[in-house]
């Protein structure tokens, strides 16, 4: 079972699990619930600032309905996004302010509650 395949570890109080199975697919990280579940061995301090972001969003909206919005979103973008690379700019252009912020960061120090909602519109993350 992969269970005992896991090493965890934690940072900026945030729980990584590692795990050679988990996300499946091509995907390498996935947070659930605040914690880090990864392929790599090691996360650069631009991902873990990502994921930390998105910790805050989903603390701020109850969890529960941090992924609802996520989902729902997610959904409406995707019949955007039609072509072969759609699953990467579906993922890219949801709201949440994550990839616009995870360079810098001192951003949670500074961030307010909600500050996703400002990028909720087409393309909100075009640029990045």
């Amino acid at each position: 079972m992969w269970l005992t395949e896991l090493q965890c570890l934690t940072s900026n109080k945030m729980k990584i699990v590692h795990t050679k199975h988990f996300p499946f697919g091509g995907y390498s990280t996935i947070n659930l619930f605040g914690v880090l579940f990864t392929k790599r061995d090691e996360l650069s301090e631009t991902t873990i600032n990502h994921e930390s972001i998105h910790t805050e969003q989903m603390k701020e909206m109850l969890y529960i309905f941090f992924y609802l919005w996520y989902g729902l979103e997610y959904i409406i973008i995707r019949f955007f996004h039609l072509t072969k690379d759609g699953q990467h700019k579906t993922y890219r252009d949801v709201s949440f302010e994550a990839f616009n912020n995870e360079k810098n960061l001192d951003y949670l120090k500074t961030r307010k509650h909600y500050s996703w909602w400002k990028y909720i519109k087409p393309n909100s993350n075009e640029t990045h």
